[in-house]
């Protein structure tokens, strides 16, 4: 499948550079085949997208390290497996089980190997069904939320889960979802049916109630610095907040059953899953795009730093794990007497291709060197004087 992002048409002399922009973040989706048909609950995702972990309700955990291209089952034991978390390099592991049990069949278990062992954590696990974890960016630190059992509460953890933190400042809650920003330091909760979201500043010392409209709200997601926030509900819309929850905005998506939303560390490009349904923004949920995905019961998605890799899991009967890739940004800048064709390093599969009439088919491979500086794929290319155009082309 081709994709375009940019092209870019160039000149002698640096003369008439115009930019013709084709908008797309991951309108194109592909289904893992070595993986598991089985109701897929929760999916996470390092920083690079490389790691992928993804659990099944009532089963068990699997990861890759290959961006979903192949999957590997995880030694723990099949249980009601309900969200993950990742540390920014794959290596911290956190999975949450949804279950009222009185047997210790709940619980927390965390993963320092990208899944290779797992050991359960003290958080409670007798008649507590947790909903949503989240952890900080080198897997330290820790939130974790119920919406049922004896009590709806948040705990916290700042040793990866050896010891947890009942927090009390907070009201009990249907709590479906909780957020953190890359240090752990600001945390976002989210409640069913409520009117009010609940942040704090200080990694969960203390907690302040922000309004946000009556809702059925059921995940939240955060930027890196805890500034943008994304909420969504079921069967209604998506909301962000662009100062860390104080207020909020209402997105032009169409109502839905929203099960899951995720975000780029900068909050500019956003995935929301459905039933049925998969939406993206590249422009902090300002517009979306319904992308071209099967009708499924989507139940989590997961993007990658840079937001250029997504992977989407459904639940039911015929539920899969699916993965994006976005079309990277293609820029142009002048260089002494050359020009600089760049894109992000993060981003692989894709060749730079050139053509020198945009009206035919005859793209061809340019092949100077790439560079990587400072994240950045980079190709040298010297102006003529003849107009040229440049692609981004996935292999």
């Amino acid at each position: 499948m081709k994709f375009i992002n940019f092209l870019i048409l160039t000149a002698a002399a640096y003369a008439g550079i115009l930019f013709l922009q084709t908008p797309a973040f991951a309108q194109t989706w592909m289904a893992s085949t070595n993986a598991p048909i089985a109701p897929w609950s929760a999916v996470a995702s390092s920083a690079d997208g490389t790691k992928v972990v993804a659990a099944v309700y009532g089963g068990g955990i699997y990861t890759s390290t290959n961006s979903g291209l192949t999957w590997t089952s995880n030694s723990v034991p099949a249980r009601q497996w309900w969200s993950l978390a990742s540390s920014a390099d794959g290596a911290k592991l956190v999975a949450a089980i949804n279950v009222l049990s009185t047997v210790g069949n709940g619980g927390i278990y965390v993963s320092t190997n990208s899944g290779a062992t797992w050991v359960q954590t003290p958080a409670p696990s007798y008649l507590q069904s947790w909903d949503s974890v989240s952890c900080s960016t080198n897997g330290t630190k820790l939130v974790a939320a119920g919406a049922y059992g004896v009590t709806y509460q948040i705990y916290t953890s700042t040793n990866s889960g050896t010891t947890w933190t009942l927090i009390t400042n907070v009201p009990n809650l249907n709590w479906y979802s909780v957020a953190s920003s890359l240090d752990g330091t600001k945390l976002v909760a989210l409640a069913w049916q409520a009117s009010a979201v609940y942040t704090s500043a200080d990694s969960g010392a203390t907690w302040v109630s922000n309004a946000i409209p009556y809702d059925y709200w059921y995940s939240v997601a955060s930027s890196a610095d805890g500034t943008k926030l994304v909420a969504a509900a079921q069967g209604d819309g998506i909301d962000t907040s662009t100062n860390s929850g104080v207020s909020w905005a209402s997105n032009n998506v169409p109502n839905q059953q929203w099960y899951s939303v995720a975000s780029s560390q900068d909050g500019s490009k956003l995935v929301a899953v459905a039933y049925g349904a998969i939406y993206t923004s590249m422009d902090s949920g300002q517009t979306w795009v319904s992308n071209n995905v099967p009708f499924k019961y989507w139940t989590s998605a997961a993007c990658s730093a840079d937001g250029s890799r997504l992977v989407a899991v459904s639940a039911v009967s015929g539920g899969q794990i699916y993965t994006g890739q976005s079309s990277p940004l293609l820029s142009l800048t002048p260089s002494g007497t050359n020009l600089v064709l760049s894109w992000p390093s993060t981003v692989t599969g894709f060749q730079l291709q050139q053509n020198f009439v945009l009206g035919t088919s005859v793209w061809s491979n340019v092949v100077n060197s790439v560079l990587t500086t400072n994240g950045q794929n980079q190709v040298i290319v010297s102006p003529t004087n003849r107009q040229a155009f440049y692609r981004l082309n996935s292999q």
